[in-house]
């Protein structure tokens, strides 16, 4: 399948209205601006604009159109978000039927078309616009507010001539009362080491950057499909500079080195923006840096890009479905509870529903949900958060963690009375979570009444592709371990794609329980965990993790050796 950019090649030469000569220095002009080939033909002179988009329509069969006068619907252009509107450079028009007719200034974008079909469940349909109209066009139609604000704030910009009036102005810090480590961080080498440092766990898929202070060196270690790997050791004498220009990017206390504190930024990295979650911990030869990644773009729409297996997914999709109630997902930390939470709400987030999260931090930031941060030193715990925000009319909850029985009492109570309510809690599996919510003093008809469903969720390593071999595991160890069927099992290897791992991603396992009738009478005659989960896997046929996670073994996704780490005994 041909590129854009191979196309416009090909099409240049063959309508002759460039030569080899003027194609070659505009591909050298590419590569030093990085710049699309369009944009450069276009920018500097080699082509204008209405010429090429009529070149590219006639031989790609695509109509073009001028929409800077179109009269959009807002009820079309809301079928597409607009992360993805911006990120693909898209913009519906019309519907017909199952047809979804868009705007697009990169037809040959395969990956985009596919998202967009995906999301709609639409046939698409596609006509040819340049791409400034379609970016003015995405700011008018899904930040027309913003925009009025804007406005607003250029009417009173003095005119030319009158001085500007402030009526607040931040002072800056005498430069003398900088200590040598703050001067130090501001020099080119440290700050080119910081950048480098998050550039390349970006590079590498890092979930995790880990800046730990050694006796001897400062350590630099990646979290990588949920496994730490060193990467750098920088000498001691650049310790101090590298941690403040840490502190300095992340808003913290450069003079507190004592007490624990967090903070967060934001970079930019191949037009994406990055969030980073930062942790300082004062330990013995200095504070060690934890900072978490959080990539909005890791946020899938929709179930069907989680990864999950066809059951658990349909029970998934049944039960949010439902108008009220509560659903727990449970897991260690790590185990991607937070990232399916997140995707399902962003499933749900509609204009006609009110989405409230309460979360201790929260992690990412999602453009028409409202979240609140939990603060206990401030007296805004869980439990006092979640009863001020059930003032607010909400349709959906979300908590991030149920801790205490205040909360989970709560919880209950607003999934009774009309709130779907998702939370997380720590156990092992699905079902031991009524047990967890009974010890905390939650009556058991509370429960069986609440709970619509229960699910357990682990992440496993998926093996390379590239590298993975075959291997033969004894029929013996296959039975004692109730591996029944047949397969094909693989082990990692190691090859520059996947960092000599032998593994590259990651994907979810799932634990998934309807409750039923008949489970929530176990409930209320307070069974025991064993019982419910015979009856739920007899009964309701449910697949537990070690199921779920050899069904990924068959499919040659990960190895039996990551499928038995990540699930306990049965």
């Amino acid at each position: 399948m041909q590129t854009l950019r191979e196309s416009i090649i090909d099409i240049l030469l063959k309508s002759k209205r460039l030569t080899k000569a003027q194609i070659d220095e505009a591909l050298k002009l590419q590569k030093e601006s990085d710049l699309p080939l369009r944009k450069v033909l276009v920018e500097r002179g080699f082509i204008a604009e209405e010429i090429l988009l009529s070149l590219l329509a006639e031989q790609l069969y695509i109509p073009t159109l001028h929409i800077s006068k179109y009269k959009f619907d807002p009820e079309i252009v809301r079928l597409i978000p607009e992360r993805m509107a911006v990120q693909y450079k898209i913009i519906p028009l019309s519907r017909m039927g199952n047809t979804l007719t868009v705007a697009m200034s990169d037809p040959l974008n395969i990956f985009a078309l596919d998202d967009v079909r995906a999301f709609t469940g639409c046939s698409i349909d596609t006509v040819l616009c340049p791409e400034a109209e379609i970016l003015k066009a995405t700011e008018k139609q899904y930040r027309g507010e913003t925009k009025d604000m804007q406005e607003l704030l250029q009417e009173n910009v003095p005119s030319a001539g009158e001085p500007e009036k402030k009526e607040i102005e931040v002072l800056k810090t005498d430069e003398l009362e900088l200590s040598n480590a703050v001067k130090e961080s501001e020099k080119a080498p440290i700050v080119k080491l910081v950048d480098l440092i998050l550039t390349e766990a970006l590079k590498n898929r890092a979930s995790d950057i880990h800046i730990e202070p050694e006796y001897d060196f400062l350590r630099i270690r990646y979290r990588i499909d949920g496994a730490l790997h060193d990467v750098f050791k920088i000498p001691k004498v650049n310790q101090n500079a590298i941690l403040a220009r840490t502190k300095i990017i992340a808003g913290l206390d450069i003079t507190e080195s004592r007490l624990p504190q967090d903070g967060r930024f934001k970079v930019k990295f191949e037009s994406r923006e990055i969030d980073f979650r930062v942790s300082a911990l004062p330990t013995t030869f200095g504070q060690k840096f934890v900072l978490r990644l959080l990539d909005k773009n890791n946020l899938s729409i929709g179930l069907e890009k989680l990864g999950f297996s066809e059951e658990p997914m349909a029970i998934f999709k049944e039960a949010i479905a439902k108008p009220f109630g509560m659903i727990l997902v449970t897991g260690p930390t790590g185990s991607g509870k937070s990232t399916t939470l997140y995707s399902v709400l962003s499933q749900l987030n509609t204009s006609e529903k009110n989405i409230i999260t309460i979360e201790d931090p929260v992690e990412y930031q999602i453009e028409g949900i409202t979240q609140l941060q939990a603060r206990p030193e401030i007296g805004l715990d869980f439990a006092s958060g979640l009863r001020s925000l059930l003032r607010q009319s909400p349709d959906v909850i979300m908590i991030g963690e149920i801790r205490d029985a205040d909360t989970a009492d709560i919880a209950i109570k607003a999934a009774l009375t009309g709130q779907l309510v998702f939370s997380t809690l720590h156990t092992n599996d699905a079902i031991s979570s009524i047990t967890r919510l009974i010890d905390m003093g939650i009556e058991p008809f509370l429960v069986a009444s609440s709970i619509i469903m229960l699910c357990a969720q682990r992440l496993c390593r998926k093996v390379c592709l590239k590298c993975r071999q075959p291997m033969d595991v004894p029929q013996d160890f296959l039975k004692k371990i109730g591996f029944e069927t047949k397969a094909t099992f693989y082990r990692p290897v190691g090859c520059q794609y996947c960092n000599n791992t032998g593994f590259h991603g990651r994907i979810a396992v799932l634990e998934a329980l309807m409750i039923n009738d008949d489970i929530r009478e176990m409930i209320i005659k307070k069974k025991s965990v064993d019982e419910i989960k015979k009856y739920a896997i007899k009964e309701c046929g449910m697949v537990t993790l070690r199921d779920d996670a050899f069904l990924k073994v068959k499919e040659g996704v990960t190895t039996l050796e990551e499928a038995l780490r990540i699930t306990t005994e049965e």
